[in-house]
């Protein structure tokens, strides 16, 4: 990366946390936006140096944009959305559509995402084929990793507030969720 990088963003979707990472130009006008090391748009000689530009992020093309702001003079405010919200707020909402759980599996790191809108579920930035049943107190999900036995329980917690909890077990044993 040159003397142009001006943001770095990282990003937690589904099928894994992205770094993205924005260099521009301020004298050639140069745009170069680069997503997990690679090179995904590059602009140069752009005679507007403010505006925007617009990418589409991880396997799931989720869309993003860089907004570039003139605050005074020769400064500028680079700012990134994800699906047209902050990034910030993009998060905050995304804690309540997902659920995510962090753990190691035969001695490798694994991040399990649950949509909870679709029911789909992610490991390590796979797409898991699944196989859901009802069960007397709520619903369950199975997929395997490796020869892992893995279940997503869906239980009413009885409470309107709090909704469903989701739990995963893995070969039986219930792994605690993560915050991201």
């Amino acid at each position: 990366m040159s003397g142009d990088l001006v943001g770095v963003w990282e990003v937690a979707l589904s099928d894994g946390v992205h770094r993205i990472e924005f260099e521009h130009g301020t004298t050639t006008g140069k745009r170069v936006i680069c997503i997990d090391g690679k090179e995904v748009v590059r602009r140069d000689w752009m005679f507007k140096l403010v505006g925007k530009e617009t990418f589409n992020v991880g396997g799931t093309d989720t869309k993003a944009t860089i907004n570039i702001d003139a605050i005074s003079g020769f400064a500028y405010e680079y700012t990134l959305e994800i699906n047209g919200r902050s990034l910030k707020s993009y998060m905050e909402n995304r804690s309540k559509i997902t659920n995510t759980w962090l753990l190691n599996l035969d001695g490798a790191d694994c991040r399990i995402v649950l949509e909870k809108d679709t029911m789909d579920i992610w490991c390590n930035g796979q797409k898991m084929e699944t196989a859901g049943e009802f069960v007397d107190d709520g619903t369950e999900t199975h997929f395997m990793i490796g020869d892992h036995d893995c279940c997503i329980k869906a239980v009413s917690s009885g409470r309107r507030r709090e909704g469903i909890i989701h739990s995963l077990l893995v070969d039986g044993t219930e792994i605690s969720s993560s915050p991201e």
